[in-house]
């Protein structure tokens, strides 16, 4: 009979207290077991509670990725959490490849950004894997606000500690106790926690252009060939991000822009 997995230990306090001089009325919620982070805070913020929340989920039964796609979770062997929160930037394009920046530096420095949203690892031989994802969901501000009044949104972060224990996912996916064997959920999310707020706080004011040169010096996507489902970039190569965040992809025409939730960018 295989041993019960040794209780975790969240440093909810601790982060609050880190964390509530960043964002004023913040709470920190741990939840042993939940159908998705984002979806919970979602429901608050159209309900009209503009509090800011991180949640965090032990266990998520349907948590989200990218159009629509499931990202499974299990307790101990994977981070799951949402941060809600008012964002009022001038301008949204590029948020998830700055949170993609926070989280990777926070983490290690191997960890790669595979244009818009996921944080991947990669061998020797140049393949992939992917390690964690982002998934922001924003509401519109409430009736008759102002042009740039701050809007609710929501930034779900799932990133994998553990190996992944289905076989037909594990070659795809990789783990942070390969680059850190004493990596946990809760010394991750301690670890980017504080990063994260300090990314949105400095995107909300400042918009993408700051992260621009700390993305292109983890983009995994420059410099390779890839195929998009944009019907007029059909396949090209990948060289960097534009100011805005947009993918930019040089083809046989000259160089095309590839912007965020229009397409889904593989390598070939």
């Amino acid at each position: 009979m295989p041993m019960p997995a040794a209780p975790l230990h969240w440093p909810a306090e601790a982060l609050w207290e880190q964390l509530e001089a960043l964002l004023p009325g913040l709470s920190v919620e741990v939840v042993a077991e939940t159908d998705s982070t984002n979806t919970r805070l979602l429901e608050r913020a159209r309900a009209g509670d503009a509090a800011p929340c991180l949640m965090v989920a032990e266990h998520q039964r349907a948590g989200r990725g990218r159009l629509g796609r499931d990202w499974s979770s299990r307790a101990g062997a994977s981070l799951t959490f949402s941060l809600g929160l008012p964002l009022a930037p001038r301008d949204w394009s590029g948020l998830s490849l700055a949170v993609g920046v926070a989280v990777a530096e926070a983490l290690h420095p191997a960890i790669r950004l595979k244009w818009p949203n996921d944080l991947w690892l990669v061998d020797a031989q140049g393949a992939g894997r992917k390690l964690g994802g982002i998934l922001i969901e924003t509401l519109l501000p409430p009736a008759g606000s102002a042009p740039q009044a701050a809007r609710p949104a929501v930034i779900g972060i799932g990133l994998n500690i553990l190996a992944v224990d289905d076989p037909a996912l594990a070659a795809q996916s990789a783990a942070l106790v390969e680059l850190d064997p004493a990596a946990s959920a809760p010394a991750a999310l301690a670890a980017l926690a504080a990063p994260l707020v300090r990314a949105l706080q400095r995107f909300e004011r400042e918009g993408f252009a700051p992260f621009v040169e700390a993305y292109a010096a983890r983009d995994l996507l420059r410099g390779r060939a890839v195929r998009t489902t944009q019907a007029d970039v059909p396949e090209g190569v990948a060289c960097g991000v534009d100011v805005d965040g947009t993918l930019l992809v040089r083809t046989e025409t000259g160089v095309q822009r590839v912007s965020s939730g229009e397409v889904s960018v593989r390598p070939c």
